[in-house]
């Protein structure tokens, strides 16, 4: 005959589910919030130092070239007048005046295979041009 096998062993050993508190999950979104606000205060700065150190003045840098001009080379020179000067023609009627006046003096400095020194009455022009510049 077949003997019926019984299911019902006692179990010594085991013992009763216990709810264990677990944290980890909190632990990770706080760690990956101040890990994204890190992330975005760095990109931040990183992009308002790239556009501070991006940032190009086209008058700033004519002005510098106007003053640091070489007039040992007369025909250069008013080439670069000339061209750096333009910049600050439409500033006002004044400095449009000046700007025509001053070109107009320069060109006989233009356009020749060899030409003089600027004489003393042009280079009163060319700085009074360039103290009439606001930067």
């Amino acid at each position: 005959m077949k003997q019926e096998q019984s299911f019902d062993i006692p179990l010594h050993d085991i013992k009763n589910i216990v709810d264990v508190d677990e944290y980890s999950l909190y632990y990770f979104l706080g760690a990956s919030f101040l890990a994204l606000l890190l992330l975005i205060v760095v990109s931040y700065f990183l992009y308002k130092w790239f556009k501070k150190k991006e940032k190009f003045n086209l008058r700033k840098e004519n002005y510098k070239a106007l003053n640091n001009l070489d007039f040992s080379d007369a025909k250069k020179s008013a080439y670069d007048i000339t061209a750096y000067g333009a910049t600050f023609k439409d500033d006002s009627p004044r400095h449009l005046e000046m700007y025509l006046n001053l070109t107009n003096r320069l060109e006989a400095y233009k356009y020749k295979k060899e030409v003089g020194a600027f004489d003393d009455e042009t280079i009163g022009y060319i700085e009074l041009y360039k103290g009439m510049i606001d930067v």
